[in-house]
């Protein structure tokens, strides 16, 4: 366990897909920023493996729907969080640690007109700054793998859910401790602790006081969109040198390449998770 949030902030504020990417992006495409929408923003705001289908499954998993108050542990952009919003209704508050994606994701929603029903707050999900029993659902994509203690986030979620409120996420998992240099690639690279197998997972839901309804091998899934991902930001790469702005870092992209391995080899996985505060 590494507790050093720094690495995970500088990861996120070299990501190579940023607030200021998407808007040069949609400014190059439509000239202009006015009346954006938000499914505008999906082609480039999604930034979790499975784009709108993957957040659909989890909306169906956790009872998203009108009116629903959910919390987005690790938020990032506050792409999922618009969509729920959008296309279901939901009133969203995202957590969010890094403070350039904070200040992003508050441009974005204020641009497609969302800020009453989405907010991005700045904070560390192992201590989220929301009220006990305030929302229905806890959702995260793919972010709980920077989170150095999650037993902590997960009784952060188990606090701030009412009773009967649903937890559900998907997170990188490892059957077996990974091999040193591995390990040590992934930190480097993308701020990866030490990660969950399947069953320590369940353990440690189980062990703050969740009921565990489903769990799902997604493995076999994310080593498809895992390639595609690395062609996509190996792509934005050179985009954003040309353009002059920030690419990533050299350690994202050559941990990037290895995780296509590992998981293709399902030394690591991936898993969906949903579980209920009874």
């Amino acid at each position: 366990m590494k507790d050093d949030s720094r690495q995970a902030i500088s990861f996120y504020s070299r990501h190579p897909i940023t607030a200021e990417i998407i808007l040069s992006k949609l400014r190059a495409r439509r000239g202009h920023l006015d009346g954006l929408r938000p499914e505008d923003l999906y082609p480039h705001d999604q930034d979790h493996y499975g784009g709108l289908d993957a957040n659909d499954v989890l909306a169906a998993a956790a009872g998203i729907g009108e009116g629903v108050r959910v919390a987005d542990f690790c938020a990032g952009l506050g792409g999922p969080a618009r969509y729920f919003a959008s296309r279901y209704g939901a009133l969203v508050t995202g957590v969010e640690l890094t403070p350039a994606r904070v200040r992003g994701a508050g441009e974005l929603t204020r641009l497609v007109g969302l800020h009453e029903q989405v907010q991005i707050v700045e904070g560390n999900i192992m201590e989220a700054p929301l009220p006990n029993q305030s929302v229905d659902v806890v959702v995260s994509q793919e972010a709980l793998l920077h989170i150095p203690d999650r037993r902590r986030a997960m009784a952060e979620a188990f606090r701030i859910l009412k009773r009967g409120g649903r937890l559900a996420f998907t997170d990188w998992v490892a059957p077996a401790p990974l091999a040193s240099e591995d390990a040590d690639l992934l930190w480097e690279g993308q701020a990866v602790q030490a990660l969950e197998s399947p069953e320590s997972y369940r353990d440690v839901l189980t062990g703050v006081g969740f009921r565990v309804r489903s769990s799902e091998d997604l493995t076999a899934e994310w080593a498809v969109l895992l390639k595609a991902r690395l062609a996509m930001y190996q792509k934005l790469r050179l985009e954003a040198e040309a353009a002059g702005t920030p690419s990533g870092h050299d350690a994202f992209h050559k941990s990037y390449i290895r995780l296509v391995d590992l998981m293709g080899a399902r030394v690591l996985g991936g898993v969906r998770l949903v579980a209920e505060r009874p």
